[in-house]
């Protein structure tokens, strides 16, 4: 089929970064002795074609150990699809049709049918009646579990990548600004909200979507809710802005207090970014993450600021499709059970929390340290 007349923007990377991709599943699809890999998680959609969507109907893109994948995409989203992804070969299928039947089809087209085939077992697009479905429609097929290459396969980003974090990490930091310097006694938490939400607008964010903004109590306080309710002295707003450019999230928080604060905040503050900064100078090439997080997690309990410290100290960031049911990425997170070392190219949301206040930064990993994305000074903040 030919390729339609573009209705979208370009996909993001040329194409050699998606047979680069390719190139690094396809070397653990031979040891593995695997004909083809399915792959219909929204992110890994966009990171093997360039292109997703929701999931009103199954799809999926089928991946050969050999020659160009193959997307089943429902036949209303043939002309995007072809518009965003670097490739055309589709099997588009009408909404009367089974996609999971258009599945086992097009894998019968490949060859694939009566050999193994890989998928993510762990999907929230493949839950275990469809998985059962699928295991109807290809009786021959042998399934083998790789969720352990999918998400994996995403954790180092490439320069291209890493341009698009950057851009929206100066996003975050632009809209933070925008967001403190208009919020006064009696405004409320709303209105910080929709200064942030228009500033990501404004300057190129991909959509308005702030991330939690609400007021900071205690340590557990991250995914409050808006508020009408007006600011007091004494209050401390709590920002967290997830600012995307082409599905890139970079996220940053930052504390501002109403009014003066008193010492004791001032001092929980300058604790907090202490060690924060210590652990992110500590997040070099081949470090263990569990080393990494007890630097924070560690000085946080010794420094008496919370009585337990129950959460991970941080969590990979990269692509983030925006109606997906996981709005972080635990592909990677670091707590005191983490033995995976870190490696050059990994990018993170680091973060802590204690006495209202919560700061934290996206920080890419390099073989002299964490290198922060997101530049804000960091301090607390006096509106």
């Amino acid at each position: 089929m030919s390729r339609a007349a573009p209705l979208a923007r370009p996909p993001p990377f040329p194409a050699a970064e998606y047979h680069a991709r390719l190139a690094r599943l396809r070397a653990v699809m031979h040891e593995r002795d695997v004909c083809a890999v399915i792959a219909d998680e929204c992110e890994m959609l966009h990171y093997y074609t360039g292109w997703s969507v929701s999931e009103n109907l199954y799809r999926a893109v089928l991946i050969p150990r050999e020659g160009e994948p193959l997307m089943v995409v429902r036949r209303l989203d043939e002309q995007p699809f072809l518009a965003a992804a670097w490739f055309a070969r589709r099997h588009a299928f009408r909404d009367v049709e089974d996609p999971i039947a258009v599945v086992a089809d097009a894998l019968r087209e490949l060859g694939a049918a009566a050999h193994r085939v890989g998928l993510d077992l762990n999907s929230y697009c493949m839950p275990v009646r469809r998985f059962r479905e699928l295991e109807r429609n290809l009786p021959d097929t042998q399934f083998v579990d790789f969720s352990d290459v999918l998400r994996a396969q995403r954790l180092v980003k490439s320069p291209a990548e890493i341009a698009h974090l950057r851009a929206a990490a100066a996003v975050a930091d632009a809209a933070m600004g925008e967001a403190i310097a208009a919020t006064t006694a009696g405004s409320t938490v709303r209105d910080a909200a929709a200064v942030a939400s228009g500033a990501f607008v404004r300057l190129g964010a991909d959509t308005g979507r702030t991330g939690p903004i609400t007021v900071g109590r205690g340590w557990n306080f991250l995914h409050g809710a808006l508020s009408d309710d007006a600011l007091a002295p004494g209050d401390v707003l709590h920002l967290e802005l997830v600012p995307k450019v082409r599905g890139y999230c970079a996220r940053l928080m930052r504390p501002a207090c109403i009014g003066e604060p008193d010492a004791a905040r001032r001092a929980a503050a300058a604790t907090l970014i202490r060690l924060q900064d210590d652990q992110i100078a500590a997040m070099r090439t081949g470090a263990e993450a569990r080393a990494v997080d007890a630097r924070l997690r560690e000085g946080v309990l010794a420094a008496g600021l919370r009585d337990s410290y129950e959460n991970n100290t941080g969590y990979t960031l990269g692509y983030y499709f925006e109606q997906a049911p996981r709005t972080s990425d635990f592909t990677r997170y670091f707590t005191p059970a983490a033995h995976w070392r870190l490696e050059a190219g990994m990018v993170f949301h680091m973060y802590t929390s204690a006495a209202g206040l919560a700061f934290s930064e996206t920080v890419l990993v390099t073989d002299g340290g964490g290198e922060r994305l997101t530049r804000m000074p960091r301090k607390l903040y006096v509106c």
